[in-house]
């Protein structure tokens, strides 16, 4: 969390003087176009011009690294599941069939091992563009470019608020937790079973809703003092002007998203499997 009490990593890069709305609408559009396809040479391209993007924003990777390795970490688990649970689903995809590892009670085929490899990748495909939506768009500069798209302006401040408002809940989670380990509440391995770390982690919880609640029930009385909701629109502190860039943008999301359609109804239309 920086100094701002959000996400938002300070920068001047391409993506950090871009419109968020304009941001938004590519993600968006980069989140259509990776579901389209189930092509490892697609997502290998995709992949490729995200972490490029990624990289020219300039965000230190361990302000990214508790999101990357959550995403590593739901990868893992999914592809288990899927091949503990499906371990032939990738026979009805290809119509091919060539064991490779026995379970016992199955075989994992080859063909369900490049569709979880596929499956993987159209996932971590979206990675780079989410943390660059994430880690560049102020929040108020954010619910402002929200409102410029006709958005109601009390729902684009509780996004901004929401955007703000998750990092303060992690450190007020840290800071309950690390208080009542002061008092001999023990989550680590030494301090007995996963049972009784759970549980005792699980205390964290009531204080935490109660720090909360209190903190909303501050920021509505304070919105409320400032008459906040009594017109029909307002101003914007952040506002800025669309650039000719944001345009460029959003020109090349709307060829992006045609070359893909295009793509999906004449030449890729299934899962691509090369063997």
């Amino acid at each position: 969390m920086n100094k701002t009490g959000n996400l938002y990593v300070e920068g001047n890069s391409f993506f950090h003087r871009m419109d968020g709305a304009i941001k938004l609408i590519m993600l968006l559009v980069w989140t259509v176009c990776t579901f389209l396809f189930m092509d490892v040479r697609i997502f290998a391209i995709m992949l490729t011009g995200g972490i490029f993007m990624l990289l020219s924003a300039g965000i230190p990777f361990k302000r990214m690294a508790v999101l990357f390795w959550l995403m590593m970490i739901f990868l893992v688990i999914n592809s288990i599941f899927i091949l503990l649970v499906t371990p032939r689903f990738g026979t009805s995809l290809t119509g091919s069939d060539t064991p490779l590892l026995p379970l016992g009670y199955n075989t994992i085929n080859a063909e369900t091992l490049f569709y979880v490899l596929t499956l993987s990748l159209k996932y971590f495909t979206l990675l780079p563009i989410t943390l660059l939506f994430i880690f560049t768009t102020h929040p108020s500069r954010f619910s402002a470019s929200l409102n410029k798209l006709k958005v109601p302006y009390k729902l684009a401040y509780s996004i901004s608020i929401a955007l703000r408002y998750i990092p303060d809940l992690t450190q007020e989670f840290r800071s309950i937790l690390n208080a009542m380990q002061m008092r001999g509440l023990g989550i680590s391995r030494s301090d007995g079973s996963l049972k009784v770390r759970i549980r005792n982690l699980s205390l964290v919880i009531v204080p935490l809703l109660q720090s909360s609640l209190q903190h909303v029930e501050m920021v509505s009385d304070a919105m409320d003092l400032r008459g906040f909701g009594t017109k029909r629109e307002r101003t914007w502190y952040m506002g800025t002007p669309t650039s000719r860039s944001d345009k460029l943008t959003l020109v090349l999301c709307a060829i992006l998203l045609t070359v893909s359609i295009l793509l999906k109804l004449k030449m890729v239309q299934h899962f691509w499997y090369p063997f």
